[in-house]
């Protein structure tokens, strides 16, 4: 047993639980997700809501990792850097996201694990599965935990004439629940269980809109962990919680969540009902 590589891990989930504050956004979604709020383009102001509101881990891009280096430090919030990355400005059918920095550029900046993002699906994922591949070995050889971004996507989801068992199976529950293709049970399993088999310790996929449902994505990346993407601002705060509740009921760690806690009025207050569901009281 890595016994660091233990130690992190329990550092970011402590007790088994996760609640990480995702602040990705920025790059790949630009400065839209910041307008309502023009508060949350500062990442004092977000780093502040994660060192508050008790959360688990941050996500960063190298960039504004080492500009407040020092600042994330004094928080004592364990920073989770990304490795890679895409913007929007660019539409692509089957999208890339490549490697940015290194598990070195993540140990020189004091990250405590490490996030990449795969589009199994895309006509790129083998070029994606091969990086994130060696990213795990390299971070694991460091005793770094490593954090996957699992989201199946790429034009071939939507191929009807597929002849891919898993696919068919996809657009049979689509038609049975109306979810985005990228949400079923089918596809949100598949791209857990490629997280397991690389080696991941989280992954970090959609929800599936019901506790049954995700179970099976649970158990289909069992013994790695879980954790439910925040996705976009939910109307109410429960019905963000309930989603919550019902991830947990299935089994998983917790969530990595950003826009549904730093896009509301009072963030701080999210973040303890959050914070509430998933450790107690």
């Amino acid at each position: 047993m890595n016994e660091k590589l233990e130690q992190l891990k329990a550092k970011i989930m402590p007790g088994g639980r996760s609640m990480i504050l995702a602040y990705d956004q920025g790059f790949e979604h630009g400065p839209r997700d910041l307008l309502e709020h023009p508060e949350s383009a500062s990442f004092q102001y977000i780093l502040d809501i994660a060192q508050r509101g008790r959360f688990t881990g941050i996500v960063a891009h190298a960039g504004l990792a080492e500009k407040y280096q020092a600042e994330i430090l004094a928080s004592e919030v364990p920073l989770i850097l990304k490795l890679n990355g895409t913007s929007e400005l660019y539409t692509k059918e089957d999208p890339y996201s490549p490697q940015l920095y290194s598990v070195s550029d993540a140990l020189e900046l004091g990250a405590t694990a490490v996030g990449y993002t795969v589009y199994s699906g895309s006509k790129y994922e083998d070029d994606m599965q091969r990086e994130f591949a060696r990213i795990i070995r390299e971070a694991h050889g460091q005793g770094i935990p490593v954090i996957g971004w699992m989201y199946p996507r790429g034009k071939s989801l939507f191929d009807r004439r597929s002849a891919s068992k898993t696919l068919k199976l996809a657009l049979e529950e689509q038609e049975a629940t109306n979810l985005a293709i990228d949400e079923t049970p089918s596809i949100v399993a598949y791209g857990a269980r490629i997280g397991l088999e690389l080696g991941a310790d989280i992954v970090k996929v959609k929800y599936t809109g019901s506790v049954e449902s995700f179970r099976w994505v649970v158990r289909a990346a069992h013994p790695t962990r879980v954790v439910m993407s925040g996705g976009p601002m939910t109307k109410t705060d429960e019905e963000f919680l309930a989603k919550i509740e019902e991830v947990l009921s299935a089994g998983a760690a917790g969530i990595a969540v950003g826009r549904n806690v730093w896009q509301r009025q009072d963030p701080l207050v999210i973040s303890e009902k959050i914070h509430r569901v998933i450790f107690g009281s």
